[in-house]
């Protein structure tokens, strides 16, 4: 996964076992390389920039033949779609309007996939992350968000997403499991005998 070492999976498994021994609340961190792989990005764009190119091509050049055209139209189309086979160029190329769609999707299929809802008091907290669409969400089950505002977990996102940007995906995950941490055991100190419910490992899709 980019941006992530053995040490950061390391790191990110230590702060967990450390937050769960104050707290009876589950936390587990999932990071996916990206939320959707937008087959459809090349082609809609490349389809859209061919369509236009006639026009600009005769306004450029008026002298050509609709036979160049058309050539230049099929060219336009074949450059867009292979330049947007590349990863980094598509994601660029998607609205953010959809990236944000996609990855809040997955993060919500993610907390069904990994059995957060499914603690034995409702006390799991999902820490997801779409790397390729910079999207960091938390998402808390019941018996959590009766006592902790979204307030709390914009910070915790906030603070996420100003690291991954400065490419500390590592420290990001670190000190959001910390807050994390520190929310649940105000809220749900962890009583004699509780059992570790949800794996304490970086989970990487």
């Amino acid at each position: 996964m980019p941006g992530m070492t053995d040490t950061d999976r390391e790191r990110i498994r230590n702060a967990i076992r450390d937050a769960e021994s104050r707290t009876s609340g589950e936390i587990i961190t999932v990071i996916a390389r990206r939320s959707d792989d937008y087959a459809f990005i090349p082609v809609l764009w490349a389809a859209l920039l061919a369509l236009a190119s006639p026009a600009a091509v005769i306004m450029a050049w008026p002298g050509l033949t609709a036979d160049l055209v058309y050539v230049v139209q099929g060219a336009v189309f074949l450059a867009a779609f292979l330049a947007l086979l590349w990863p980094p160029l598509r994601i660029r190329a998607i609205p953010r309007a959809v990236r944000r769609h996609r990855a809040r999707r997955m993060a919500f299929e993610q907390f069904l996939a990994q059995g957060v809802h499914r603690t034995a008091e409702r006390t799991g907290v999902l820490i997801f992350v779409a790397f390729a669409e910079r999207h960091v969400e938390v998402i808390a089950d019941a018996g959590i968000n009766a006592k902790v505002t979204q307030a709390d977990w914009d910070g915790v996102v906030d603070a996420f997403t100003g690291q991954m940007r400065r490419g500390a995906v590592g420290d990001a995950f670190v000190e959001a499991i910390g807050r994390c941490g520190a929310l649940l055991e105000m809220h749900f100190p962890k009583p004699p005998g509780n059992p570790d419910e949800l794996p304490d490992h970086l989970v990487e899709l």
